[in-house]
């Protein structure tokens, strides 16, 4: 149980100190660490002590293993999957603006230029009259 609690420390460690990070794969990769993690986590935390398969014509009620933290890792890898194929499919489209500076006053877009007055019709008319 000792090696699952320092494992689940080194993964939620590592994945947030990728999440810290300005890139955006490695931000992807520490979520999917971060929730690895958690999946150890719950895991471990569901099944106090190694127990035989919840089977009922095999086992006891007391000797089987609880059936719905595994349910509930289960669900929570599809989860994490199908968040790492959403994140991983906007990195991909995304822009890739913000990776190399911050932001500046300089960086924005010139505001286009006002068009010019038309000239009054009844100005003109007198113009040509003359």
């Amino acid at each position: 149980m000792f090696v699952l609690a320092i494992t689940v420390g080194v993964l939620t460690t590592a994945g947030v100190w990728l999440l810290l990070q300005r890139d955006m794969v490695r931000t992807i990769f520490g979520l999917t660490l971060v929730s690895h993690a958690a999946n150890l986590l719950l895991l471990a935390s569901g099944v106090p002590g190694w127990r035989n398969e919840p089977l009922m014509d095999v086992n006891t009620a007391t000797d089987a293993a609880d059936p719905l933290p595994q349910a509930f890792v289960l669900t929570a890898i599809v989860i994490s999957m199908a968040t790492t194929i959403l994140m991983l499919s906007l990195a991909v489209i995304g822009q890739n603006d913000d990776q190399e500076k911050s932001p500046t006053v300089e960086d924005e877009p010139a505001k286009p230029a006002e068009p010019a007055e038309p000239a009054e019709p009844e100005d003109e008319m007198e113009a040509e009259r003359a």
